[in-house]
């Protein structure tokens, strides 16, 4: 280990270092947010462990490849050398100060990895560690492998998972009513970190928009983005919004890209990320960038040679974009990222949690990220919930709580050519509209369409601004938007009262209009009713604090009749006079 100085703690950083050292425990968990600097704390640990000769090994145990190479990276700088190129089938290279594998090599071969990290006093760094119940070969060779050494340093953002696997030397303890709790050694959550300036405020702009699809009888449906749902039908809905060929997506990402340039104003190395289910889609999304930037598009696939070598160039230049898969949602430290588009089915709060990791990471003070969602249940669930603390609950697990997972979401975005399959559906297409912005786990309703002024104008929110002045300028726009709808409300009531008195004084009636006329009123009514009532949804939301679909099925409740995509003109109005008395 070569003698560098050691980096100036963060006051978190600082008390878990503390406590560890002062009882220097065989197992000791870290909980800390995407973006706080596990790291930075790890290695500081490791360095002066290495120092005092407590060990003289260190191995870091991460979920990718590519992690292997950012944290051999951000070793050297602490003056660790780690081998990050160590293969089962190679031997320990003597001039490193340990190595860093990946929890799936430690699986194949657990009997090796006990042999390196049991024959030199070693510290075990399990980076993310509740990968290590990803399979039980994963969790039962991280077991085998270390459980005779000296210290082992477990790391995590989100200490749980959505199954019941439990993860390695993690402590559990009874909650008292019958489950086992993970309980770490030192925590420090989200809300914390952004009160200290340590992570940047998320703002997150849900778009809902009407989806329509086909099924394999040649039936055709229609459904709105965030209106109550099955699970199914929320499922194709939003696989229809996240369908290249349509319209929702190249809508969203016209928005992302203007409000990524909007947050350049301020940060000229801004750059965006966009999330992808899978690689199809991706060079899909790439390809649209390609027409909206000035600069090249990274594309990350997990499947492809040099992924690692392209998120480091990506994150060394000024470039706008990167379009991933899965690899980038988690561990990828690209601090410069501060705008998103999560366009993946994944829904768990684990996945969730990890994506929105990479928007949090701070490097100057008031600096605000931005991240593009479907307006789903369940994902508006999680941007609401984003600071919520959540521990790994044995026999509990964590599983989104409108029944739609994971398996669903991939049924509906695998392509299916059985003739005779009963759930095969294709795509027609799916507007984009702006329904909400979720800060601090406030909703504030929009309900305004894609490219309206009211559109623009959240877009173009200052890329830095501090938590405070964010919740303070969205409660000032939210008070401004609805005063306007009020008066706006006032004005056509005051309008159809004189009216009324006029027709009353000349003794006229209104004119009849034709039957054609009528008919082509009634078609025009209906969409026009519908958005009407997705809009004062959105103001309800605001200022309840409830979720969409809470509101929308209280009114269906309350005036009857089918969800809103199949209700009639009046039963739009009923349900729009029912939400205006609130």
């Amino acid at each position: 280990m070569r003698a560098v100085e050691l980096p100036k703690l963060r006051t978190w950083q600082q008390e878990a270092l503390e406590k560890f050292l002062s009882r220097r425990p065989k197992d000791f968990m870290a909980v800390a947010t995407p973006g706080a600097g596990k790291t930075t704390l790890a290695l500081t640990l490791a360095a002066t462990l290495l120092r005092d000769r407590s060990v003289e090994r260190v191995i870091v145990v991460v979920p990718t490849e590519h992690l292997k190479v950012q944290w051999s990276a951000s070793a050297a700088r602490l003056g660790i050398s780690l081998d990050p190129e160590f293969t089962n089938s190679s031997a320990v290279n003597p001039s490193y100060d340990g190595v860093a594998v990946t929890y799936a090599q430690v699986g194949m071969h657990p009997f090796k990895h006990h042999a390196i990290a049991s024959s030199r006093r070693t510290l075990v760094i399990l980076d993310e560690i509740h990968h290590a119940g990803d399979a039980k070969s994963w969790g039962d060779g991280v077991r085998e492998a270390y459980n005779d050494v000296n210290f082992r340093l477990a790391l995590t953002g989100t200490p749980f998972r959505s199954d019941d696997a439990a993860i390695p030397f993690v402590r559990y303890e009874e909650d008292g009513e019958g489950h086992l709790v993970s309980r770490s050694d030192y925590t420090y959550g989200y809300s914390e970190a952004l009160n200290d300036g340590v992570v940047r405020p998320v703002v997150f702009l849900a778009y809902s928009g009407e989806a329509r699809w086909r099924d394999s009888a040649g039936e055709e449906y229609e459904a709105r983005l965030g209106e109550p749902l099955n699970a199914a039908q929320t499922a194709r809905a939003w696989r229809t919004a996240l369908d290249p060929k349509g319209e929702w997506i190249p809508s969203v990402l016209r928005a992302a890209h203007t409000r990524l340039r909007q947050v350049r104003n301020n940060m000229p190395d801004a750059g965006g990320l966009v999330i992808a289910s899978d690689t199809k889609t991706a060079r899909a999304y790439a390809k649209m960038l390609e027409e909206l930037t000035d600069t090249p598009v990274a594309l990350i696939l997990s499947d492809e040679p040099g992924s690692s070598e392209r998120i480091e160039e990506f994150s060394q230049s000024t470039d706008e974009w990167m379009v991933a898969v899965r690899m980038v949602s988690e561990g990828v430290d690209v601090p410069r990222l501060a705008v998103g588009v999560y366009a993946t089915s994944a829904s768990t709060a684990l996945f969730f949690a990890q994506a929105i990791g990479r928007f949090v990471r701070s490097r100057l003070p008031g600096e605000t990220a931005s991240v593009f969602v479907p307006s789903v249940p369940v994902l508006l669930g999680l941007a609401e919930n984003l600071e919520k603390q959540r521990d790994h609950v044995l026999g509990k697990p964590d599983r989104p709580s409108d029944g739609l997972d994971d398996d669903l979401l991939a049924d509906a975005n695998r392509e299916k050519n059985e003739p005779d399959a009963s759930s095969t559906y294709e795509s027609i297409g799916a507007e984009a509209e702006l329904d909400s912005l979720i800060y601090d786990g406030s909703t504030y309703g929009t309900g305004t369409l894609a490219g309206s002024a009211e559109e623009q104008d959240y877009l173009g929110l200052p890329g830095l601004l501090d938590a405070d002045q964010v919740r303070a300028l969205l409660r000032k726009r939210q008070e401004e938007q609805l005063d306007a709808r009020d008066e706006q409300e006032r004005a056509r009531r005051e309008a159809q009262v004189r009216e009324a008195k006029r027709r009353e004084i000349e003794g006229t009636r209104a004119p009849q209009p034709k039957k054609a006329a009528a008919e082509e009123t009634a078609s025009e009514e209906v969409p026009r009713l519908r958005k009407e009532l997705n809009t004062i949804v959105s103001i309800v939301a605001g200022r309840s604090g409830r979720p969409h679909g809470a509101i929308h099925t209280e009114a269906r409740k309350a005036c009857g009749g089918p969800p809103t995509a199949l209700c009639s003109a009046q039963q739009l109005r009923d349900r729009i006079a029912y939400l205006r008395e609130w």
